[in-house]
Parts: structure tokens; sequence; C-alpha cells
């Protein structure tokens, strides 16, 4: 096989795992789902800044107990609190009158050679942090940037009377101090707190600084609610729901597809149609229309209907940890169900009222993304018939045309029928395919843990842990002969287990999460030429929503909170 022309993004540094200080939530998921409760709240408190600390303090107790949480998170929910009031204030003010104030403990400490000013850090762009990659950006954008501590420098700089905004980063105790001089200033400012107040190799929610740098005014999106949005999506597909937009099932075939597309599933497919749609809309809050409703089945009758095949191609007997459609009704009437779930879609496509330049674009895209699926299934299945050691970007090719389509074909529909152009197409494609493997990247990690429901490492496909394993043992015979009869996939259960340990032994996951950034990276900054302020916006907050990490179980206090009603609104990832 000839290597394929696939590009791999540079690195972007991967932040250390380490859990916050105990007054913050522990999860990014919690975190999030926190700072959209807050949304809501300040939306309907409607609140007029500045606040007063006092007033911050109020608001945010009041919040904190009607919303289940503890009181040692009053100081937190506070700082959130009092960005989400300023954020449409400093979504007006342009980049150019922006300061990005960073603190110089997001730095590796031990590792970095960067000197510093009377202003600062001199950052060297060596790549070992987060530091340079905002700077980078920021400063792209127009802001000024400064890496260091310390209010009076930050209010030096407000008063030259250049800056009207600012977005710091910092830990909790740094921004409790800052507050009255912001107060006084009554200078937009939304802060983003560290998870640590240890000031050495600090970690933070890189996803959400990305976020707030780029938040504009011109983004008619940046109010909307992704969680509330793709829970009504999620509303689409009740059966319900479904026989109203497919119509009722008359046939047996017909009721056994409907289930299907009802069972569970995580619904980022059409969730990315109806964004892409939103997006483009004078008022992206409207009420969806019905026939956006039928896209997103239609996206979803794709998706779905590609699982039933290749839960069959793959020898899989179970999906979502219930009998595979194959294992329940049989091979010929899943094969059949399959095929009418593409038939389905293709219908429901032809059902929008789309002039006819539209529905041939949305035709266009659909079959084209079919097709590049079923060749990247086909090479990986070729495979199959004679196995043998992939290198890492064969792996990450066959990503690209396996996993990719589904995402392009569900934001090119959304986007054609809400009457976009060709420049905005290739931008999503570009965004699609970074995407695409990006989070077939995440599932490969996901296999590394033993147990999980499709493991490429104990069904013995083709893996990227697997390749870049084999890539870096080099001439190590013994493991670098174990890896390969992995790749002939002749390897025993205890064989395989060695496998893992080789795979540990030589740090494959942390080059695994290494990619994983960088193509979550590549998807952001394919966006940079996207001229729809909307779509880029959203689409880049769609990345942290797919990317969130899945809660596997909440502490003490979380539950406790869940049995006396305080909804957490936890969701899987992927």
């Amino acid at each position: 096989m000839q290597l394929p022309v696939i590009s791999v993004p540079r690195a972007v540094p991967v932040q250390r795992e380490r859990p916050p200080q105990e007054n913050i939530p522990q999860t990014r998921t919690e975190r999030e789902h926190l700072r959209s409760q807050l949304r809501d709240f300040v939306s309907e408190l409607n609140p007029t800044p500045p606040l007063s600390m006092a007033e911050l303090r109020r608001h945010s107790e009041e919040f904190a107990d009607a919303n289940g949480y503890a009181r040692k998170f009053v100081d937190y929910i506070g700082v959130l609190l009092n960005s989400e009031v300023w954020r449409d204030s400093l979504a007006a003010v342009p980049f150019g009158r922006r300061l990005l104030l960073l603190p110089k403990c997001l730095r590796i400490e031990d590792q970095c050679p960067a000197p510093f000013d009377e202003f600062g850090l001199l950052c060297k762009q060596c790549g070992l942090c987060s530091i340079q990659d905002l700077q980078e950006e920021a400063e792209r954008l127009g802001y000024a940037v400064l890496v260091a501590e310390g209010s009076a420098l930050v209010m030096a700089i407000v008063q030259t009377g250049k800056i009207d905004a600012i977005v710091g980063v910092s830990c909790l105790s740094v921004l409790e101090k800052a507050f009255p001089y912001m107060d006084s200033a009554a200078i937009p400012g939304v802060a983003i707190p560290l998870l640590q107040d240890d000031c050495k190799d600090v970690t933070v929610d890189l996803d959400w600084i990305w976020e707030v740098i780029h938040l504009t005014s011109d983004d008619k999106t940046h109010r909307l609610n992704l969680d509330q949005l793709r829970q009504e999506v999620e509303t689409w597909f009740s059966v319900e729901s479904l026989t109203e937009i497919l119509g009722p099932a008359t046939s047996e075939s017909e009721r056994i597809a409907m289930q299907w597309l009802a069972r569970s599933g995580k619904r980022w497919r059409p969730f990315l149609a109806v964004c892409a749609w939103k997006a483009m809309q004078e008022d992206a809050a409207a009420p969806s229309p019905d026939d956006l409703r039928k896209v997103a089945v239609a996206v979803e009758c794709f998706h779905k209907a590609s699982l039933v095949h290749d839960d069959i191609e793959d020898d899989d007997d179970l999906r979502y940890g219930e009998p595979a459609l194959h294992t329940e009704h049989g091979t010929p009437v899943a094969l059949n169900v399959g095929d009418l779930l593409l038939g389905e879609g293709y219908r429901l496509i032809g059902e929008c009222q789309a002039d006819d330049a539209r529905k041939v674009a949305m035709f266009q895209a659909a079959a084209a993304g079919h097709r590049t699926l079923c060749l990247g299934q086909g090479a990986e299945l070729c495979w199959t018939r004679d196995p043998r050691p992939l290198a890492s970007l064969e792996v990450l090719d066959i990503f690209r045309r396996k996993t990719s389509p589904a995402f392009e074909v569900a934001l090119q529909l959304g986007a054609e029928y809400a009457g976009s152009d060709a420049a905005t197409a290739r931008v999503l494609a570009a965004y699609s395919e970074a995407l695409g493997i990006a989070y077939q990247i995440r599932d490969d990690l996901d296999d590394l843990v033993a147990g999980s429901e499709s493991d490429d490492v104990q069904a013995m496909r083709p893996s990227l842990p697997l390749a870049i394993a084999l890539e870096r043992v080099k001439a190590k015979k013994e493991e670098r002969a174990l890896l390969e009869k992995a790749w002939r996939r002749a390897c025993s259960s205890e064989e395989l287990e060695q496998v893992r340990k080789i795979m540990a032994e030589y740090e494959v996951e942390d080059r695994c999460r290494t990619l994983l950034e960088s193509y979550k990276e590549e998807a952001v900054r394919s966006l940079a030429d996207l001229q729809n302020a909307s779509l880029k916006g959203l689409l880049r907050r769609v990345i942290s929503k797919i990317f969130s990490v899945e809660v596997q179980g909440w502490c003490s206090e979380f539950e406790a909170r869940n049995v006396t009603g305080g909804e957490v609104g936890a969701e899987a990832a992927g």
C-alpha cells in the first residue's frame, strides 16, 4: 500500500492532568454545566454591570443555594457570574482594544527558557506550553498580550486609554484582589480561573480561553445554549417524533428501522447539521422549522445505516451496550434495514422545501460522503484479508475516509439548506476532516482501557496506538515481533495484555493525546478563512462540546445534589 498523502498538524502541548483545588468543580463537564446554568441565571436576572462585591456575593449565594451547590464554590461562581455579566460588553469591544492577561505559571517552569522584563515573560516560542499558541492567536486578532501578574501593571495599562476590555487568566485569589480595581474602572472584563493556586505548572480550561478571546458581537450565536439545543435535537428521535417526521411505520422493516433510529446514540451529527443552519440565521434562537428536523433525521439515517453495516462487517455483537441489529434480527434483516435507512435519508432530503439547486447540492454532498466512507471501510476490510502492520499515516488516512465524511455530510447539509456558498463548503470540508480524525483518535484512546464496548486492540483492527507502538519499539526484536503478530490478528488474550504493557512503556497514550489535541487545533485553525462570524464562533464552541470528558461517576457531593433534585446534566462525550 502506498502511503497516503495526509498532513499531520504540528504538535500542540498537552496539559498535565492535575485535580482542581477543592473549591472548583472537579471535571470539565461539571464546570461547563455550571457555566451553562449561570448563563441562564444571568439572562433571567439581567443585571447592569458593574456589580459591586456585595451584589456579586449575594447573587452567587442565591445561585448556589437554588442549584444545590455547596458554599465552598461561591467564590468560583462569583468569578464566573461576573464574567457572564460582562460577556456582551466584551463582545462589543474590537479585538484591537482588548488586553489578554496570562499568568506566567502556565509555563513549564523547570523547562521554560523565557526571560522576564518589567512587563512580564518574554515568550521564546519553544512550544512546551500553551502560552505561545494563545499569545500568537490573540496578537493576530489585534490584542495586546501580557504574560504577568499584578493588578497595578494592568491598571497602568488601562489608564493609558488604549484598552477598553480585559480577558484575564489567573487563580481565584489574584482575581479576588484585582476585583476592586476592575470595579472602580468599570471596564469590561472576563476572567478564566486557573484550576490550581500553587503558582507552578498550573492548568486551565484552555477551550474556554479560546472561546472568550474570539468572542465578538458579530457572532449572533454567542448566547446560544448548546446544551439546550442538543437536548432539543434529542427529542426529535423519540418514536413519536420520528413517526411525525418519517410517517407511520406500515411494515415490520419500517418499524425496526424506526426503533433503531430511536435507540441510544450521541446525535453529534444531526446536532452539527442544526448548528450549521442556526449559525446562518439572523435570529439563531428562532424555532427550528420542520424541514430542519428532516435534514437532521436524514443525517442520522445515514449514520445509523453505516453502523448496521459496520457491525456486520466487523462481527461486533454489541452496539450501545445492547445487541447489535444483526444479532437481534439476523444479518439479512439488518442489511435490508440499513439499506432502507439510506433510502429514507435521501427521501427526507428530497422532501425539503429548498430550491432545486440546493437540493442537488445536498444530494451531491450526501452521495460524496457515502462514497468516501465506503472507500475507507473498504480499505480496512481489504486489510483484514491480508493483515499486516500499518504506519500511523495509513491509519490516520483510514480515519479520514471512515469517520470524517459523516461529520462533513452533517455540516454541509445544514449549511447548504441555509444557503451557504462554495467558500464555506471548502472550509467545512477541512474542518470536518480534522474533526473526524480527532474524534477517531479519541475512540482509539478509549480502547486502551480494556473492557470497552468496541475495543480495536482486542478485536485486532487497525489502531493508531498499535501503529505508534510499532514505530517506537524500533530495534527491540521480541517486542517488535509481538506487535507485528498483533497486526496479523494472531495474538492470544494473554499476548494482547503484553501489547498493552508495551504501549504503556513507550508512552503511546501520550503521543495519541498530542495528536488528538493537534487535530482539534487544526480544526480550529481551518476556520480562519470563514467569513461568517456566527458559524466560525459556533463551530469553535462545538469542538469543546464534543470532546468534553465523560463523567463516569459524580463525587459524593454532586450525587447528593442529584438526590435532592439538583440537575447536573452530565452527558457522555463522543
